[in-house]
């Protein structure tokens, strides 16, 4: 666990453990929102990411929006490649999580989904 702060978040940490054990992806929770402290997406996408995967987050909050109506508008969340590893930054709250987890992530990294499924890809991820 890293506390809520962009240099404890930045690359090293992150792409060390994405290199040392193999995983079909990686959750970071919470730093999602806009308050001084929610520094996750500048922690992130300027320091380790390699490829940016634009359709989660605007899935995620289309479907956040059914729950919490507008106030999904706060979420930054998002997701994209960093090491040849997948990664959600997902927001804190476990509810977000959950829904992010069950209507997204789940299906995505199980290899039987179709037609197409993020698991599949992993193989190819280090292709240049």
């Amino acid at each position: 666990m890293l506390r809520d702060d962009k240099y404890a978040l930045r690359a090293p940490r992150l792409g060390r453990g994405s290199r040392t054990r193999p995983c079909d992806g990686i959750l970071v929770t919470g730093g999602t929102g806009f308050t001084g402290r929610d520094s996750t997406p500048e922690a992130l996408l300027h320091h380790c990411w390699t490829s940016h995967m634009p359709g989660f987050g605007e899935m995620f909050r289309v479907l956040s929006f059914e729950e919490i109506g507008t106030s999904t508008v706060q979420s930054r969340a998002f997701a994209g490649l960093a090491n040849a590893t997948f990664v959600f930054a997902l927001p804190g709250s476990t509810s977000a999580c959950r829904t992010a987890w069950e209507k997204l992530i789940r299906a995505q990294l199980d290899a039987t989904t179709k037609p197409c499924n993020l698991a599949s890809l992993r193989p190819r991820l280090r292709e240049t």
